[in-house]
């Protein structure tokens, strides 16, 4: 008797655990994604030019380079005042080879490279002019942006949630129902500061500028449950 009360206790504890592991059923949900770009003004720019100096000497070439940066850097604060944001971006120093099956140092080429940021666009085909008249033999590149894109990702991923949500509301629509409360949602964001490359400048020209827009994207994927 024991033995039978015994077994038909541990079938039942059996039953129990198998149902406290079955998980709950899931209920059924919809996947959607939203996306919005917003286009908008820039407000700073930045300019990189570069000084290349090549000597028969690692000491002349770097010497000669640090002249003409020095150069560039007086011109430049002259023109953006005592408060100019500049900085240096890179510098190298290298050797250069002949060709042939056993390449010799002929000389050394010495590269720098330096960063204006302005605030006030109207100044951007000037400060190219300026770093050019002053030494600079290269421009590198010209980027606009913003100082704070902050307000504008979060007016994106608004749009785009409200987007993510009609995309699918929809999908239930067709399905005979209706989006219940959220399960999960996940942003995605990207900044495209249209960056402008340039060539040599005429020194005795004044080099025209198109500013351009800036455009914030946002993507937003939203799972929400679907109910009757």
């Amino acid at each position: 008797m024991k033995k039978s009360c015994l077994i038909l206790s541990a079938i039942a504890l059996c039953r129990l655990t198998a149902q406290a592991q079955t998980p709950a059923p899931q209920r059924p949900f919809v996947v959607a994604q939203g996306d919005a770009t917003i286009s908008v003004q820039p407000d700073e720019a930045r300019i990189q030019f570069s000084v290349v100096t090549m000597a028969a000497t690692a000491q002349s070439a770097a010497s000669q380079n640090a002249d003409q940066v020095t150069a560039v850097l007086a011109a430049l604060r002259s023109l953006l005042g005592p408060n100019a944001q500049l900085r240096t971006l890179s510098y190298s120093l290298n050797p250069n080879y002949s060709n042939g099956n056993q390449p010799v140092i002929i000389g050394y080429t010495a590269s720098n490279t330096v960063e204006a940021r302005l605030s006030d666009l109207s100044l951007i085909g000037k400060t190219i002019d300026t770093g050019i008249q002053a030494g600079a033999n290269r421009v590198q590149g010209l980027q606009f942006g913003l100082k704070d894109d902050q307000p504008v990702r979060l007016q994106a991923l608004k749009l785009a949630t409200v987007e993510a949500k009609a995309h699918a509301d929809a999908m239930a629509s067709g399905l005979g129902l209706k989006t219940g409360a959220p399960i999960a949602i996940q942003e995605g964001s990207t900044v495209s500061i249209q960056p402008l490359r340039l060539g040599a400048a005429t020194p005795t020209a004044a080099t025209p500028i198109e500013t351009g827009t800036v455009d914030i994207h946002a993507s937003v994927t939203l799972q929400v449950e679907l109910t009757p």
